[in-house]
């Protein structure tokens, strides 16, 4: 569950990027995050991985209110969170499989544990054949899998995704936003932010629209 009350988050320039935002997404809820560029998507989004600190309101995710949460409860929130990016984040220097265990490596996985984990999730995204290679040698669309595949290897609670279809031709990006549904079929939390209004009028899902930072429509 994520729960928004009155949240606004104003930047040390004067810069109001959300405004009085209200909104709760219930346990196993899918929902896509709308707007215009600049209208607060990825804002709202550092909030809720506390990459950012709301200037007022209160933020919620699960039974944690995060303007509660001390510095040190920051890395046990995340890991109860995957985030896919837009521009994946990989790390070249290292394998598909190296770059899916990252995660579970920070959070102390046995070798063998962590193996089994990286190769079901490889498995979910369609590129288990793919686990020793350089994330270079692979397709976008094959490279924005990997990142998801990275962000749900710990079996979050709660997925966030920003703009993760914006480099994709739009088969690919049904493809993506598909698997984004089958997790959230088995109960994970998942929060889309994007500007692609044909592609999330297609999949039914509730829609959140910002536009300069107010939260203007929710259905």
């Amino acid at each position: 569950m994520i729960q928004f009350e009155h949240v606004s988050k104003r930047y040390d320039e004067g810069y109001d990027a959300l405004k009085d935002v209200s909104f709760t997404l219930d346990t196993g809820e899918m929902a896509f995050l709308t707007g215009h560029s600049g209208a607060g998507k990825s804002t709202l989004l550092k909030l809720v991985m506390l990459m950012e600190q709301p200037t007022a309101g209160h933020i919620q995710v699960g039974d944690q209110i995060l303007t509660r949460l001390g510095r040190h409860d920051i890395p046990f929130l995340r890991r109860s969170i995957g985030v896919v990016f837009q521009n994946h984040q990989l790390l070249f220097d290292r394998s598909v499989f190296d770059n899916v265990a990252l995660p579970l490596q920070i959070c102390g996985y046995s070798p063998a544990d962590a193996a089994r984990r990286v190769r079901a999730a490889l498995d979910k995204v369609g590129l288990l054949n793919r686990e020793k290679m350089n994330p270079m040698a692979l397709s976008s669309g094959e490279q924005q899998r990997v990142g998801i595949a990275r962000a749900i290897v710990h079996k979050p609670k709660v997925l966030l995704a920003d703009e993760p279809t914006g480099n994709l031709d739009p088969q690919l990006s049904a493809e993506i936003m598909h698997l984004f549904e089958q997790f959230n079929r088995v109960g994970t939390t998942v929060l889309v932010a994007s500007h692609d209004l044909s592609l999330i009028k297609s999949m039914r899902h509730r829609m959140l629209t910002l536009k300069s930072g107010r939260l203007i429509a929710d259905g």
